[in-house]
């Protein structure tokens, strides 16, 4: 097994633990929707994933698939991407990396760089914020836009550039914020 294919291995059984300890079926729907998203290294939109799926389940519902995306946040087993475009990006790595973000083509990419994990983080207590997690995002234009490779905007991204060495997040614990559901997880 390659270190890849570990991670997700790794992954795979925190999902099923934590499922177990909140009391949650592992259904195929979840298996098969943390398995599209572990497949891919770009950063891949909701609508990216559903397509994944459904070609694994083709009768799976848009909803069910944004639920579990949502659920699997909320585990702390993939994160939230924040990002300026319109679309929601999912995030396989949850280990502290940050991210290089084209304004043209929404391309996202991975960066690792020691001086911006060790950051001096502001003192935010005076606004009773508690910082838990941080991720730094640097907008600019990707070398295929630069290029003439890319018009307009798209959903590309960009594959495997990279991975980070610490991270500021608990394991089994999420810091990023998703709707609260008050009705159980049925999908």
């Amino acid at each position: 097994m390659n270190t890849h294919e570990d991670e997700n291995e790794r992954k795979f059984l925190r999902f099923e633990a934590l499922c177990r300890q909140q009391g949650l079926p592992v259904t195929v729907q979840r298996r098969v929707v943390l398995e599209a998203v572990l497949a891919r290294d770009d950063h891949p939109g909701a609508d990216d994933i559903y397509e994944d799926v459904q070609e694994r389940i083709p009768g799976v519902s848009r909803t069910t698939v944004y639920r579990v995306l949502d659920l699997l946040v909320r585990l702390g087993i993939i994160t939230k991407a924040c990002h300026p475009g319109a679309i929601s990006r999912f995030d396989r790595n949850t280990d502290l990396h940050h991210h290089l973000v084209c304004l043209r083509c929404e391309a996202v990419i991975d960066v690792a760089d020691e001086q911006l994990n060790t950051l001096d983080l502001p003192d935010t207590s005076h606004l009773g914020f508690e910082i838990t997690d941080f991720s730094v995002q640097l907008r600019g234009i990707c070398i295929n836009c630069r290029d003439g490779a890319t018009v307009g905007k798209s959903n590309q991204t960009s594959r495997g550039a990279g991975s980070v060495s610490r991270s500021k997040q608990e394991a089994g614990t999420s810091t990023k914020e998703t709707k609260d559901e008050t009705q159980p997880e049925t999908t």
